[in-house]
């Protein structure tokens, strides 16, 4: 597993695309939050917090994700090195692990820089220091879960097509769906109890819930659990390849 996890990040880092994911994530967090005027601006919001932040975090990644995952299997499939790699002594569930490690490295990479943001938010208060460290660490915190979520349905969506841009545009959808579709769905509810039972399903919810600075084992257990679901699915989709 270890010798996939360090090919994976290598080759991420042997070639432009590496640093184009993670100079593109800053970049675009930079703009809207620090120049475009808008919702997520943070002088035109007026508060020093890091909240208009991590709104908008899980919609980039919903692109970012898949796009760094998209080749993990769909090119091997096009190059024909899968099946190299499924007959050699290495189990699936390791080739399945190493990759999923190698993409989940590399979002978090993207997202450290970012902790830059808390000492400017620090600063930019009235009360220099004020502001929720709870929410801070409990919002990074959500993210690295969610991370792992789109890891996974990103690392499912390249193994259905041996075409990169298909895989790419499967695994956003799954994202979307995932984050924002069951939210959108029980919008379509008047009852509160089904309201409330349909967006447990999505991950929205989980994650706004973490990022209240408030850790609850069943927002943990369900990012893990879908996180090991897709992974699972896609164990089960290369065990159906032909070798």
């Amino acid at each position: 597993m270890f010798a996939i996890f360090k090919r994976e990040v290598r080759s991420f880092f042997t070639s432009p695309i590496g640093y184009l994911i993670i100079g593109s994530f800053l970049l675009l967090n930079g703009l809207f939050l620090w120049v475009f005027r808008g919702e997520y601006n943070i002088f035109d919001y007026g508060f020093a917090d890091l909240g208009n932040f991590f709104l908008l975090t899980p919609w980039i990644f919903i692109f970012l994700v898949p796009a760094i995952t998209m080749k993990s299997f769909s090119d091997e499939r096009k190059m024909g090195t899968l099946e190299l790699l499924l007959i050699k002594p290495i189990s699936v569930w390791k080739l399945v692990l190493g990759k999923f490690w190698g993409a989940a490295l590399l979002c978090i990479i993207a997202v450290i820089p970012t902790i830059i943001y808390v000492f400017t938010i620090s600063n930019l208060g009235m009360i220099e220091g004020n502001y929720d460290l709870g929410m801070v660490l409990g919002s990074y915190f959500g993210l690295l879960f969610l991370i792992s979520t789109y890891t996974a349905i990103g690392l499912f969506a390249s193994t259905l097509s041996d075409n990169q841009i298909i895989a790419f545009l499967v695994g956003i959808l799954l994202c979307f769906l995932m984050f924002n579709g069951f939210d959108a769905v029980s919008s379509l509810f008047s009852d509160g109890e089904s309201q409330q039972l349909i967006q447990g399903i999505g991950a929205k919810s989980h994650f706004d819930s973490i990022a209240r600075g408030v850790i609850d084992t069943r927002d943990l257990v369900y990012f893990i659990s879908m996180t090991l679901l897709f992974l699972f699915l896609t164990f089960q989709r290369l065990k159906q390849l032909p070798r």
